[in-house]
């Protein structure tokens, strides 16, 4: 790779992560949408022709209530572009687009289980050492 490719890979993923924090603080502070809860930007992707940036979010509670906070979210992404477009200094101002973050759930899914096999390990402990003495 040349130097010229890796510090436009590195640029972008500054671009990246400073459209992530920006995204987060709007969603935090200023977006007033009932049907947003407790979200989190987890990560986002960056188009590499820097168009549009995909938004990945953690939302917390059941399915119907994710379902709710994405559509809030999506509703809000015209908004939510405008203000990054204030806040960051881009030629053009990526789409936004909000995908909810499975990941989440398979880390915490792994973290159940195992706390669950973590707690059924200390219930085997009797106390015996297996010698049979």
């Amino acid at each position: 790779m040349t130097g010229e490719g890796r510090a436009s890979g590195r640029r972008n993923a500054r671009l990246a992560e400073e459209i992530r924090e920006e995204v987060a603080a709007i969603i935090g502070r200023e977006l007033k949408d009932p049907r947003i809860g407790f979200v989190t930007v987890t990560r986002v992707e960056l188009a590499a022709d820097l168009r549009w940036v995909r938004v990945f979010v953690g939302i917390l509670g059941d399915d119907a209530q994710r379902e709710k906070c994405l559509a809030g979210l999506r509703q809000a992404s015209g908004f939510v572009r405008r203000e990054v477009g204030r806040r960051i200094r881009v030629r053009y101002t990526p789409e936004l687009s909000f995908v909810y973050d499975a990941g989440l759930d398979a880390t915490d899914r792994v973290a159940r289980l195992l706390e669950e096999t973590g707690a059924a390990q200390q219930g085997k402990g009797d106390g015996s050492d297996g010698s049979g003495d």
